[in-house]
C-alpha cells in the first residue's frame, strides 16, 4: 500500500481497511450496511472513510498493480500450457459507463474479457466494454491491453496455445495471434461461411481445456459485489474484478 503524502492519515491500520472492502467484495452489501463495530472491533470508524480508501486506491489502480505483481511473484506455479480466453456480461442495474442493453440478456450489461491459465487462474483482462458489443468488438485493441498487462507481470505471451470459442473466430484476431507469436486454437464460426480449403488448424483434444474458464466465471459469480453491477464507474468496477482475481489467485496457490 501507498504511504499517504497529504491529508488526515488513518485512524485504523490498513489491513482493517482491505478485510471491510473484501467483505464488501464477497457478500455485495451497501457500504452503509459494513458491519463496522464487528470489522473494526471497538474503534470508532465510518463506512465513509473505507469508501473513501475504496476509490482513492481504485483510482491509482492500485488493484491492478497489485494483481500483477502477485502473479510475477507466483509465476513459476502457473499452468501456461495453455491459455483461455472468454467474455462476461454482468448485469448494470443503475447504468454508468460502458453500460448498454444486451438482448440476450434483456438487461444492460457489462462485458468483460478474461485470460485464464490452464487452472482456471486469471492472468489478465480487458477494460470494462459495454454490452451492446459482442465479444470480438474491437478485439484487435482489447486483445493487445491484455497482452501488454501479462507482459507487466512478466509472463512471457510468445509460443502460448490459446483456447477461444466461435464467438473470437476472425480474421483480425487470428492476425493479431500470429503477429504475437501465439498459436490460436479457435472453434470455427460456421456463420463466416469460410471455404474447404480456408479453414484453420483446430485441435479438438486441446479445445477441451477451454471448460476451465467457464469454471473461473462461476468462481467470479461467488463474489457477490461482482454478480450485478452497481458501481457507475469504470475505475471502481475494474477495480473490483481485479481485486477478485487476486483473491482467485492466492486461493488457488
Amino acid at each position: 500500500m501507498p504511504s499517504q503524502q497529504r491529508g488526515c492519515k488513518p485512524k485504523v491500520p490498513k489491513y482493517m481497511i482491505v478485510n471491510a472492502i473484501f467483505y464488501k467484495l464477497k457478500t455485495g452489501c451497501q457500504w452503509r450496511q459494513l458491519p463496522i463495530s464487528a470489522l473494526f472491533g471497538c474503534r470508532s470508524y465510518s463506512w465513509k472513510s473505507v469508501y473513501y480508501h475504496f476509490r482513492k486506491w481504485a483510482k491509482q489502480t492500485l488493484w491492478l498493480a497489485l494483481w500483477q505483481k502477485l502473479l510475477s511473484k507466483h509465476k513459476r506455479l502457473l499452468d501456461m500450457s495453455s491459455i483461455q480466453l472468454d467474455g462476461s456480461h454482468s448485469l448494470a442495474k443503475r447504468g454508468g459507463q460502458a453500460v448498454a442493453y444486451q438482448g440476450r440478456k434483456k438487461s444492460k450489461t457489462t462485458n468483460l474479457l478474461i485470460i485464464t491459465d490452464a487452472q482456471g487462474i486469471p492472468v489478465s483482462s480487458s477494460s470494462a466494454i459495454a454490452g451492446n458489443h459482442n465479444d470480438a468488438f474491437e478485439l484487435d485493441k482489447h486483445f493487445d491491453q491484455m497482452l501488454y498487462n501479462m507482459k507487466q507481470a512478466t509472463l512471457a505471451t510468445a509460443g502460448l496455445f490459446l483456447n477461444a470459442d466461435a464467438g473470437f473466430d476472425t480474421y483480425g484476431f487470428r492476425t493479431a495471434c500470429f503477429k504475437n507469436d501465439i498459436i490460436a486454437n479457435v472453434a470455427e464460426n460456421t456463420r463466416n461461411n469460410k471455404k474447404e480449403t480456408e479453414k484453420p488448424l483446430f485441435d479438438e483434444q486441446l479445445y477441451q481445456n477451454r471448460f476451465v474458464v467457464e469454471r473461473t466465471n462461476a468462481w467470479i459469480d461467488g463474489f457477490k459485489n461482482l454478480l450485478i453491477r452497481f458501481d457507475t464507474c469504470v475505475k471502481s468496477w475494474e477495480a473490483w474484478n481485479h481485486l477478485a482475481f487476486c483473491t482467485i489467485l492466492l486461493r488457488k496457490l
